[in-house]
């Protein structure tokens, strides 16, 4: 029998999961956001303004979904302003209810942006949370957010100025950005490596490509493939939250099951396509223009349930997509207990 990773039925709608507007230090207005991504084939945006969120349910309809989200900064000045040599953790965190607009971590001390205070109730005023750049303050931070109905991801580790010390001890995201266009356009292009790191260490989480943008440079360049079997709040969060995605700078995938041990992957016309395991178990197509390809699992599965050195709770496996341009597409990882 097949198991779908990717769900059969639904559709597949496009998404991006981090852009800023005017109500930060964006050069969009939300309007003009949505009608910019709508042209471009997208049907979802998470507006990730700085420090400060904002209900864009307006913007709905038949064709667009806004989600409710914002950016936290926290950078080593000890502040939320950012320095050109400065690390910095910065978090997205997305609603899971559209109306959801708590800041559980907030200071209007700390609000950089000046379009942003005039959006500052006298509910967020209450809160006079003490920002610091460690990582037990980050940890915190993320606890209580996701406590209130959010989802949180790791933003641009690259542009961030961090390394393995800085990510690893991370608890509680979701997902974390392999790609940032606007990092890319910036000079500070991330790498999956981290992703892989936080899943060795048993982090069950996705990996995320975004825009960064904050004006039309640097906008279009990552996204995430999210299948729901309708464009509503509710569906497209749940189906995120429960890793129902890909995410890619080009590459198509089109369908991804397991049958009898058996791997499946249909794609557009790549020119490779591997997978990759926790352990140095790997294996990978390539062709001029390969659309498909197959993994044999069966001895990794049972290696993995029987070989005593091997923890099966950190077991997995993730898909690679590469196009002849070198643009690139990753599933999520599918760990051995999820397989029936």
């Amino acid at each position: 029998m097949k198991q779908y990773l990717i769900p059969k039925n639904g559709n597949f709608y496009k998404a991006n999961l981090h852009r800023h507007t005017v109500i930060s230090d964006g050069s969009l207005t939300p309007e003009e956001v949505k009608q910019a991504y709508l042209e471009k084939g997208f049907s979802i945006v998470a507006y990730t303004d700085h420090e400060m969120i904002v209900d864009h349910s307006d913007l709905e309809d038949e064709n667009f979904l806004p989600i409710t989200a914002y950016e936290l900064s926290l950078n080593g000045t000890g502040d939320l302003r950012f320095g050109t040599n400065v690390p910095s953790y910065h978090i997205n965190f997305y609603a899971k209810d559209k109306h959801n607009t708590v800041l559980p971590c907030f200071n209007e001390d700390y609000i950089w942006a000046p379009n942003s205070r005039a959006y500052i109730t006298d509910e967020m005023r209450k809160t006079k949370f003490e920002f610091k750049y460690t990582v037990d303050c980050v940890n915190y931070i993320i606890k209580k957010v996701t406590e209130a109905g959010f989802l949180a991801c790791y933003n641009h580790p690259v542009w961030s100025m961090h390394s393995y010390p800085d990510y690893a001890p991370l608890k509680g995201l979701w997902g974390v950005e392999w790609h940032n266009h606007a990092s890319v356009c910036g000079g500070y292009p991330d790498t999956i490596q981290p992703y892989d790191d936080l899943l060795r260490l048993g982090t069950r989480l996705c990996p995320i490509a975004t825009d960064d943008a904050h004006s039309l440079r640097g906008a279009f360049g990552g996204w995430v493939m999210v299948k729901a079997e309708k464009l509503e709040y509710s569906t497209v969060m749940g189906a995120l939250e429960r890793g129902e995605l890909y995410s890619s700078t080009g590459p198509e995938i089109k369908e991804l099951y397991i049958e009898d041990g058996i791997l499946h992957i249909e794609t557009g016309e790549v020119r490779e396509i591997m997978l990759t395991t926790e352990r140095r178990v790997a294996s990978k197509k390539t062709g001029n223009n390969i659309t498909s390809a197959e993994f044999d699992l069966n001895k990794y599965l049972t290696e993995t349930k029987e070989k005593a050195d091997i923890d099966e709770e950190k077991a997995y496996f993730r898909l690679t997509v590469t196009d002849h341009e070198g643009y690139v597409a990753h599933t999520r990882a599918y760990f051995v207990d999820e397989i029936k």
